[in-house]
């Protein structure tokens, strides 16, 4: 078995995002259709707005993690894949926080503390090879550095 390959992220053609997100439409559908169609969210969470942001996590495994956006209406205004190449472009090492983080690609899969800091990842696919998406923070919780790693399992059946 060969080691995980590490990649620096360019992120050029990294991740593509997909179209949509169950048979939601913005301005139309509300919460009990959001319920209905993705079930019960990962998290809720208030943005500054007061807009709820209910977050669909892909979990452990998962590839892909959602946000659906809903108004003080109670209809959805949008429905966003969180992790796509744009939003991980915005990570920014040295300027990016936790937070920001957080509300670009949603909650991780996986957090950790390691005698270096903390580190978070999220599952990602690329190409058809499964792999994680890595962020580590500095002390002050300012990015310290991004990477993506590719499975080795996934690795071993490429080459």
């Amino acid at each position: 078995m060969r080691l995980m390959t590490v990649l620096t992220l360019s992120l050029a053609g990294f991740l593509a995002g997909c179209g949509h997100f169950g048979a939601l439409t913005p301005g139309q559908s509300g919460k009990d259709d959001v319920r209905a169609s993705l079930g019960t969210p990962t998290e809720v969470r208030k943005d500054r707005n007061g807009d709820e942001l209910w977050e669909y996590g892909g979990g452990a495994e998962g590839h892909e993690a959602y946000r659906v956006r809903i108004g003080s209406d109670g209809k959805v205004k949008d429905v966003t894949q969180l992790v796509t190449e744009e939003r991980l472009m915005s990570v920014v090492p040295g300027r990016t926080n936790r937070d920001g983080v957080r509300d670009l690609l949603g909650p991780p899969a996986e957090q950790m503390r390691t005698r270096v800091g903390e580190t978070w990842s999220w599952r990602y696919v690329l190409n058809g090879l499964a792999g994680h998406l890595v962020v580590s923070f500095n002390p002050d919780g300012t990015v310290r550095e991004r990477g993506a790693v590719i499975d080795a399992i996934n690795y071993d059946s490429a080459h």
